[in-house]
């Protein structure tokens, strides 16, 4: 079983991205809330999608068109296998790529 995090910049818009992902079909996604960094009061709340990699795969192949149907300046801040990335309008393609390689790299490890 592997795992992704994912934080939408906008907080109402995480059961959606929930439900989008669940909508991939045969992926289990877990709302955590984040904690606070220090000095802050609150932190965004972080979801964590887990499904066998094809699973994943297929689910994270669903993320730029989730975002192309929102704001403009909406965006995922994630974490794959240690990896950070940012999905937004302007780089999700190229992101995406990157993103589907780190997933299938630690797949491969795991063999």
């Amino acid at each position: 079983m592997e795992s992704i995090s994912l934080t939408p910049s906008d907080p109402s818009q995480a059961r959606s991205l929930s439900e989008w992902l669940v909508a991939a079909g045969q992926v289990r996604v877990e709302r955590v809330p984040a904690r606070p960094a220090p000095g802050q009061q609150g932190a965004l709340d972080v979801l964590t999608v887990l499904a066998a990699t094809p699973s994943l795969v297929a689910a994270v192949k669903m993320l730029p068109e989730f975002i192309r149907t929102r704001r403009s300046d909406f965006r995922i801040e994630g974490t794959v296998g240690g990896e950070k990335f940012v999905l937004d309008v302007t780089n999700a393609d190229k992101e995406l790529t990157r993103l589907l390689a780190l997933l299938l790299s630690r797949a491969d490890t795991r063999d």
